[in-house]
């Protein structure tokens, strides 16, 4: 007589832990495009171009906020300024590696309208690459420049002076006025589209 035993079955352990979600995965994997991957935290934004491969996925290029520095950024390397330079970057590899088509992959973060993660996106879409979207999940055009911390920056300065250096320290001690976000936004895009486009 064959032996019976509980039928609940141990869910993968990057499931357990909220790093995967398998279904939407193999959805992405059946398209048998690469995929680019966007991963955020606290201090930076990370962009990949991925092939899947039996072995594993393979990444194809890549992009952090640390290579912005060699393009003379000095902002916060989390904001969304940051991330539309991480997707422009990654977006022009990919495309100098014959990438044309690819699937945007958001892993486990919740897929908000205009957040930094639509950034990146809009700054891979500028560089070339066609990736499926709908227009409405873009950040506009003054959040992706920085307009917006200029603002908040002039305001701050003039409201409060105190909390103005205490707020934004990062970027004074690096020499950036931050009421002059915008202007240094499109310096680093300029140097980026000069070396790639």
């Amino acid at each position: 007589m064959p032996k019976i035993g509980p039928r609940y079955r141990v869910q993968f352990r990057r499931k357990r832990k909220g790093r995967t979600d398998y279904r939407h995965r193999l959805k992405l994997l059946r398209s048998g495009k690469p995929r680019l991957v966007t991963r955020i935290s606290l201090k930076h934004v990370i962009a990949q171009v991925m092939r899947a491969a039996p072995a594993g996925d393979m990444t194809l290029v890549s992009a952090h906020t640390k290579h912005l520095e060699k393009f003379g950024w000095k902002a916060y390397a989390s904001n969304i300024p940051a991330a539309y330079l991480v997707g422009l970057l990654c977006g022009y590899r990919a495309v100098k590696a014959g990438v044309k088509e690819c699937t945007f992959d958001i892993g486990m973060h919740d897929p908000v309208p205009r957040a930094k993660i639509f950034a990146v996106l809009k700054g891979a879409l500028d560089a070339g690459l066609h990736i499926p979207h709908d227009e409405g999940i873009l950040p506009k055009e003054d959040r992706i420049n920085g307009t917006h911390i200029s603002q908040y920056a002039t305001k701050l300065k003039a409201k409060d002076p105190k909390a103005y250096q205490a707020r934004f320290s990062r970027y004074l001690a690096r020499g950036l006025p931050p009421e002059q976000m915008s202007e240094h936004f499109n310096v680093v895009k300029q140097a980026i589209i000069t070396q790639f486009g």
